[in-house]
């Protein structure tokens, strides 16, 4: 396996439903350590989602008219942070895109109030996103190249089930033992 590069060796493209893992040294302090998933791709670029920021808000502090539960925000990415998105676990309720089985991005905010106050909601089937992140046509590319990048299968599970402090962890579990190392590797390792 190729140390510097071990985004060629995990086998799975980027595309719409895949994660990306932050390799272990990249030192971006906007995707250090992080796993984003995928909900657009093309030649064009790529827009996707952090899942494991958390941001000190909740949504009443963007969206204070909605009477609403105290639910977690979370950085999506350092691109237009005043724009609010969604991947959740229910289309009957909010429609949306299908970009991993199960799980939906997008849908109808109108929806958004009469569902927080069902008794049926489930808040752990929603997460909702400030702000995005997003990659020009031939960028992430390039940053695969350089090795910034392991690509990774999605699941619902993941997703919405993992504690997001352990979802680096446990993206790169899912790749199987031969890339166990990385998670050894620390973020500056000229430091040890």
């Amino acid at each position: 396996m190729d140390f510097l590069n071990p985004s060629k060796q995990s086998g799975i493209p980027p595309a719409i439903g895949k994660l990306l893992i932050a390799a272990p040294m990249l030192d971006d302090p906007n995707f250090s350590r992080s796993v984003i998933i995928i909900c657009e791709h093309s030649k064009e670029g790529t827009v996707g989602f952090l899942l494991n920021r958390r941001t000190q808000k909740v949504l009443g502090d963007l969206l204070p008219e909605l009477v609403t539960p105290e639910l977690q925000v979370y950085q999506g990415g350092p691109v237009q942070l005043d724009t609010l998105h969604m991947l959740h676990r229910m289309p009957a309720i909010f429609g949306g895109t299908e970009i991993v089985e199960g799980v939906y991005w997008g849908g109808n905010y109108d929806a958004l109030q009469n569902a927080i106050t069902d008794p049926n909601f489930r808040p752990q089937d929603l997460r909702l996103f400030a702000g995005y992140s997003g990659w020009g046509e031939g960028q992430l590319a390039k940053e695969m190249e350089e090795g910034s990048w392991v690509v990774a299968n999605a699941t619902s599970e993941l997703i919405f089930d993992t504690v997001p402090d352990e979802l680096w962890r446990a993206a790169i579990a899912t790749l199987g033992s031969e890339f166990g190392y990385l998670v050894n590797i620390p973020i500056n390792p000229q430091m040890n």
